[in-house]
Order: structure tokens, then C-alpha cells, then sequence
């Protein structure tokens, strides 16, 4: 499968804007759906539309059969060891807060300590934030130097044995920076610590193993990975998602129930309670077959080499700044031009049929780190093209030149 003539096969990458061809560049917000991720959607809703796991007509098992076929193919996507490690969320944010409510409530205690990162996403900062407070533990944040990288050794002297939990972002949503989580997860293990991944930028971009990485738990979410929205993963190791306590309460998630006592279900049906999302879910799997069967090897070959343009062109550009200049950076660009507003440009690019993300990209604290407002972000994704790069340049000259 050629790259260049992938987009075909992406149905809104046809659509106008403003009387202007869309040019997509939020692809780290949410990426575009192949045709056979909505003929999935349909598909289900269309032939087999029925719940899962409990009945014994042909619909429930059909969709039953659908449904745990993801859950192998995610357990393959990561390099799991069994599926019973692999917990259907909402996305990556429930899937943190699942480990924080459950994990974190029964594990961490007066005086402990978490390490996050200071390129973290919200939802990675708030839940233990919540969790700390409420257990009268403490929060240290791994330093971000002026590169967009963490300080690795800075990171390594806050490690001690108070150090209960190490949770960081594998690729930054707002600078692009893949971070060495594999030195990240070595070190915390050494002291005793256990540690979570959010993987929710990494998961399309970057090869995933999460035997090798030996990470405790890894999070990412459908929606970014050409899947729909309100599907996500969480991985954990077998042996901690059995000793952790229930997060939800109800159907599916038990074995027998009395109003004396109730017992719960196995892995990984314990944390999975009510209807799940059913057709979403399902339709993850095309996603994820589909990301095979391009090839992540050519992905990241296509936009390496798109990022490499894209910086090049835009360092061209007077008063414009990039925020974020790591060694290893993944498909995204952020920058800042000097005396604009984020969002004016942004507004102004909208108006030329081009998609960027502008604001603090749910990273306060990184932007505070920087000393900005927010950035504009350009991320892309295997279905871009140098040729929409090009566009995004002469809308840039065309904004600064009105806004200036």
C-alpha cells in the first residue's frame, strides 16, 4: 500500500471548507476514519446489533464473537500476554482514573510519593492530584528542559523509596517529544515503584510492546489510533488488575450476587461493568488491522519525513517559534509567532480550509513551563502530504501579514 495513495480511502478528506480543500493537521486531537472503520459501525448496527456475553441467539453471539476478537487484536497490537490483561474503556482518560480509583486507593498511603512528568495531559496530572490529596501523599514532577525533554537525571534523584507510582507520557500531545519511558520504567522498578504509561499519542505513531517495555499498565484511546471515538484501552499486568479492588459496580463485572454478598467476575470482565460500547469497540479492531496491514514501519517513515518539511519551512518564517525541539519527536509541530494570539491564527487558517489545534492542548503546566498562553499545533498523520504542508505555509504568511 503506497502512502501517497492512501487518502482515498479517508471519505472526509474529500469534504470543503469555507469553499476551500480540507487540510487535516489535528490529527493528535483525533485522527480521521478509514471507509472500512465506518463500514464496521454499520455493519454491526446494520446485521447484528444485539448485547454481548449473555445471550444465546445468533445476534449475541455474533456480536460476542466480534466484540472479544478486538480484545485479541489489542492484546496483539501491544504485545500482551493474555487477553485477560486487556480492559475495554471510555478512553485513555478513564483508563488512567481506573488505575488511580482502584490501583492507587488501595496501594498508596500518608507520606508516599508519584512522579508525573511536566509535559503531562491533564488527565494524567488531575486523578493523582485527587488520589494524593485524598491520601495525604505527594506529587513530584519530572523537569522539562528548554528542548522539550525530560530530565532524565533529575528524574532519577526524585526517585526513592517512597516512590509508589511513576506515571508519564510515552509521546507529548503538545511538543511531539518521545520520551525514553524504557530508561523511565527501569529505574522506578528498581526502587519498587510500579508504573503507568499513557500512551495515547504513542500507540499510532511508535511500535508497542509492553512485555519488552515491562510497563505495569498502558493506556490509550480508539480515536486517535483511525478508531472511534468512547473506546480505549488499558493494559495491566495479570497479576496486579486481580489484586486490585472493583471500580464500577453492576452488570457484567460480577458472578453471583445476594443482598448478603456479592462476588465478582474474572479478568478482565471484573472491571467492566454495564453495556459496553459495543460497535465502537468492534470497529477498533478494522482500525487497528488496518494500521497493520499499512505498515507502522512506512507510517513512521511517511511522517518523520513530514514533520522534517513541515520544521524546515516553518523556521523560514520571521518571529515564528517552535515550542518543543527534542531528538525524537513524533509527527507533530507546535510554535508560537511573536505578538499573535494562538487562536487568531488559528481562526484565520479555519477560514482557508486548514485544521490546526491551537491553546494549551489540556498541558497548563507545560505552557507555564515555556511562559506562552499555547501554541499552534500541526500534527499528521499517515494520509498527509507535503503538498498540504505547502498550503499550511502560504496560509501562514497570509495570517501574519493580516495580523501584523
Amino acid at each position: 500500500m503506497v502512502l501517497t495513495d492512501i487518502r482515498q480511502q479517508f471519505p472526509i478528506l474529500s469534504r470543503m471548507v469555507k469553499g476551500k480543500p480540507l487540510v487535516y493537521f489535528d490529527n493528535a486531537a483525533t485522527s480521521q476514519k478509514p471507509q472500512q472503520v465506518i463500514d464496521a459501525l454499520t455493519h454491526y448496527y446494520s446485521f447484528y446489533n444485539a448485547n454481548i456475553h449473555r445471550g444465546i441467539h445468533t445476534l449475541a453471539e455474533e456480536a460476542t464473537i466480534a466484540y472479544e476478537a478486538t480484545r485479541e487484536a489489542v492484546r496483539d497490537f501491544v504485545g500482551a500476554d493474555a487477553t485477560e490483561e486487556i480492559i475495554f474503556t471510555k478512553g485513555t482518560t478513564e483508563a488512567i482514573n481506573l488505575v488511580a480509583y482502584t490501583w492507587g486507593r488501595q496501594n498508596i498511603t500518608a507520606g508516599d510519593e508519584i512522579i508525573i512528568s511536566g509535559m503531562e495531559h491533564h488527565s494524567n496530572i488531575v486523578p493523582w492530584q485527587i488520589l494524593c490529596e485524598e491520601k495525604k501523599a505527594f506529587l513530584k514532577v519530572i523537569p522539562v528542559t528548554d528542548e522539550g525533554e525530560l530530565s532524565i537525571e533529575a528524574y532519577k534523584e526524585l526517585l526513592g523509596p517512597k516512590t509508589k507510582l511513576v506515571a508519564v507520557v510515552h509521546v507529548s500531545n503538545s511538543l511531539g517529544t518521545i520520551n525514553h519511558v524504557n530508561e523511565i520504567i527501569t529505574a522506578a522498578h528498581l526502587v519498587g515503584a510500579k508504573v503507568l504509561i499513557d500512551g495515547a499519542q504513542s500507540a499510532v505513531h511508535l511500535d508497542v510492546d509492553v512485555q519488552k517495555m515491562d510497563c505495569d499498565f498502558f493506556a490509550f484511546s480508539g480515536h486517535k489510533v483511525y478508531g472511534p471515538t468512547g473506546v480505549g484501552v488499558l493494559y495491566g499486568k495479570r497479576e496486579l488488575l486481580e489484586d486490585m479492588p472493583v471500580f464500577q459496580g453492576g452488570g457484567e463485572m460480577i458472578k453471583e450476587v445476594t443482598f448478603e454478598q456479592t462476588t465478582y467476575n474474572d479478568l478482565p470482565y471484573k472491571y467492566e461493568a454495564g453495556t459496553p460500547n459495543i460497535a465502537d469497540t468492534i470497529a477498533l479492531k478494522t482500525a487497528l488491522d488496518f494500521i497493520t496491514a499499512v505498515g507502522k514501519d512506512k507510517i513512521r517513515v511517511h511522517e518523520a519525513n513530514l514533520l522534517a518539511y513541515a520544521t524546515a519551512h516553518l523556521k523560514t518564517i520571521p518571529d515564528l517559534s517552535i515550542i518543543g525541539e527534542a531528538k525524537d519527536k513524533a509527527g507533530l509541530v507546535s510554535f508560537v509567532v511573536k505578538g499573535i494570539h494562538p487562536q487568531d491564527i488559528g481562526v484565520l487558517l479555519d477560514n482557508m480550509g486548514i485544521a490546526v489545534r491551537t491553546g494549551h492542548h489540556c498541558t497548563q503546566p507545560l505552557m507555564k513551563r515555556f511562559g506562552i498562553p499555547g501554541t499552534v499545533r500541526a500534527s499528521f498523520a499517515m494520509y498527509n502530504q507535503p503538498e498540504e504542508i505547502d498550503v499550511l505555509i502560504t496560509g501562514l504568511h497570509k495570517t501574519i501579514k493580516m495580523l501584523t
